[in-house]
């Protein structure tokens, strides 16, 4: 796995790359209104050049501003952050995290959404590319 993917994030920059995925590609007094409880602009900035450091982030400037964007695919950051979870809490076990899943959200999910998951399980099965 690629090293930028490898890096255990904080809270703090998994916010800050979760709010720039959210929009593509954004500044940061963008990137500061779009988390929870952020810290000072300058905090912010500070963390955002840890991100690029790590070659997470990258950035280009427009105007007076500069707009960070992320190097690494959402996609990619999503696959990397499922193996972690399934690492730590469910004991690398797909069918306990799935249960788990379907457990939290089980008043949510409709009779489309039962037969959609039945479906990738079934492509699974087949080998085929799932969506």
């Amino acid at each position: 796995m690629h090293q930028r993917l490898t890096t255990d994030l904080s809270k703090r920059e998994r916010q800050i790359i979760e709010a720039i995925y959210g929009m593509n590609a954004a500044s940061v007094a963008e990137v500061r209104a779009a988390i929870p409880n952020a810290p000072s602009y300058s905090a912010v900035r500070a963390l955002m050049n840890i991100l690029v450091r790590k070659e997470i982030l990258s950035y280009r400037k427009e105007g007076r501003k500069y707009l960070y964007f992320p190097l690494v695919r959402r996609q990619k950051a999503r696959q990397f952050a499922l193996k972690r979870l399934l690492e730590v809490y469910f004991d690398n076990s797909v069918p306990q995290a799935v249960s788990g899943l379907i457990q939290a959200d089980r008043r949510k999910l409709t009779e489309e959404d039962y037969a959609e998951l039945i479906e990738m399980i079934e492509e699974a099965r087949r080998g085929e590319s799932g969506k």
